[in-house]
């Protein structure tokens, strides 16, 4: 008999610094973040820290991304005109730490 695994949803919490409230970028982060979980299915929890830099007009939307994973933290930081491509960028740098630990485990098997 087959079992299926109900795997609960990662833990995301988001906080927004020195901006109003935005719910759709609140969701578009933990929509960005729940993807990581495809990669690596041993996320603990998330801290997606959105801010918004005012003496810097190009960069100034500040995107810090912390995954816990069993034994492991993981941070990304990117700074972008949009929080959008902030995020995207984290995203993608936290992509690839998890691959990264994830093949240093099975290597050490």
């Amino acid at each position: 008999m087959a079992r299926t695994e109900v795997k609960e949803a990662v833990n995301i919490q988001v906080t927004l610094r020195h901006t109003n409230n935005h719910r759709e970028i609140e969701q578009y982060a933990r929509d960005a973040v729940q993807a990581l979980d495809k990669v690596f299915s041993g996320i603990v929890n998330c801290h997606v820290v959105l801010d918004h830099q005012k003496n810097d007009f190009e960069k100034n939307k500040l995107a810090e991304i912390t995954v816990h994973i069993p034994q492991n933290v993981l941070v990304a930081k990117e700074a972008a005109a949009k929080y959008e491509q902030a995020i995207d960028s984290c995203v993608d740098s936290l992509g690839r730490q998890l691959r990264k630990h994830k093949e240093k485990l099975q290597n050490h098997r």
